[in-house]
């Protein structure tokens, strides 16, 4: 029996929802959501299936997901907010604004080769509980204290939780009410315009979040190495032993915002038009372009790929794991999820779902999704 497809296809985008409904019948999908714009028009928006494991409850517009480092891209639209409003440079030290980040050798570490994820600051090596992460100046002073893994200079390495600490602290640190990531967010860039996107949500919102079900396998990380361990590895390396009502409720700017298919697919459209938002400015064309610039490529410490980094969001180059622009960029999530950017064409999409499978980036759902609307321009 074929899945009821809900939502909006523009006429001839048709093979877009055969792609999602293929999703189901052959790859396992259980819940999931797709939106594809382009300059301004909403070519693409469709759910279907269910949002809990016992697929009892279904999926509908208003159900929001967690899409884990997804979520990285949108932190990296408000940092963007940031540089715009002249609060901070994406070429001047982290310490200009953090002048506890300096420890240890970190003195000359920019903005951008941070987001970029440059510092080597992959994890926290040393033991600790894993609900410290909950405590946002407690890894703050951690990280601010902690040597590099590797030289600046000589790499990348992703940070997967870290990312959130590091960004956020400069965040709160560079505005002028003090506002953390996911308040600016609220407050100024998704609240105002009704985009459903949240990093925190309120217990009032938990009953829309979708259950996420867990990968078959742990992800292939390559060949162990120190920062691998660091970052992915430990008891201590994400949060955790507080709870998923506290979890959600938490502004983890690097792995909890929980958000809609389209409100990610809106948000990303900045980065896709220049800094259009709902076709009002709210960046420069200036910045935008700053913070999609390559920032660093290469083999990664971390992630078994060779990758190139933008300020916050990977460049796609020939991967195709953001369709056939080389310039498109984006960022993928734990178990599948995506979000892109494809400033040459104006289009911004993103792929959300609740089955996890086992593939670092690229998942081959998203994929077909997104090269199946390519396929229709």
């Amino acid at each position: 029996m074929s899945i009821e497809i809900h939502g909006h296809v523009a006429p001839g985008f048709e093979p877009v929802r055969d792609a999602f409904e293929a999703n189901f019948a052959e790859r396992g999908e259980i819940g999931a959501a797709f939106c594809f714009i382009q300059d301004g028009e909403t070519l693409v928006d469709i759910h279907a299936g269910h949002a809990d494991r016992k697929q009892t409850a279904p999926w509908t517009e208003q159900t929001i997901v967690p899409v884990f480092s997804t979520g990285k891209a949108i932190t990296a639209l408000t940092v963007a907010w940031l540089v715009d409003q002249g609060r901070l440079d994406y070429d001047a030290p982290v310490a200009d604004v953090w002048p506890e980040f300096a420890q240890a050798g970190k003195g000359a570490v920019t903005l951008a080769q941070m987001l970029s994820h440059q510092a080597g600051l992959p994890g926290y090596p040393e033991e600790m509980e894993p609900s410290d992460w909950f405590d946002r100046e407690l890894m703050e002073e951690r990280f601010a204290a902690m040597a590099p893994m590797w030289p600046l200079g000589e790499g990348t390495g992703y940070h997967p939780i870290s990312f959130g600490v590091l960004a956020d602290a400069v965040v709160r640190r560079a505005d002028e009410h003090g506002r953390t990531v996911g308040r600016i967010l609220k407050h100024v860039i998704a609240g105002p315009r009704g985009i459903d996107f949240q990093i925190g949500v309120p217990e009032s919102d938990h009953a829309r979040a979708a259950e996420h079900v867990l990968p078959p396998r742990a992800p292939n990380l390559g060949t162990m190495n120190a920062q691998k361990e660091a970052a992915f590895l430990k008891p201590w390396s994400s949060p955790g032993r507080r709870g998923t009502a506290a979890w959600r409720s938490a502004e983890l700017p690097a792995a909890n915002g929980h958000g809609t298919a389209k409100a990610l697919a809106r948000l990303m459209a900045v980065f896709a038009t220049g800094g259009l938002l709902d076709g009002e400015r709210l960046v420069s064309r200036e910045t935008v372009a700053a913070a999609l610039r390559l920032r660093a490529s290469g083999p990664d410490r971390v992630l078994p790929f060779d990758l190139a980094y933008a300020a916050g969001v990977m460049i796609n180059r020939d991967s195709g794991h953001y369709g056939p622009e080389p310039e498109t960029v984006g960022h993928y999530g734990f178990g599948g999820s995506c979000a892109f950017a494809d400033p040459e064409r104006a289009i911004s999409g993103s792929y959300v779902m609740n089955r996890q499978m086992d593939v670092l980036v690229g998942d081959e759902r998203a994929t077909a999704l997104i090269n199946a609307a390519y396929g229709c321009l």
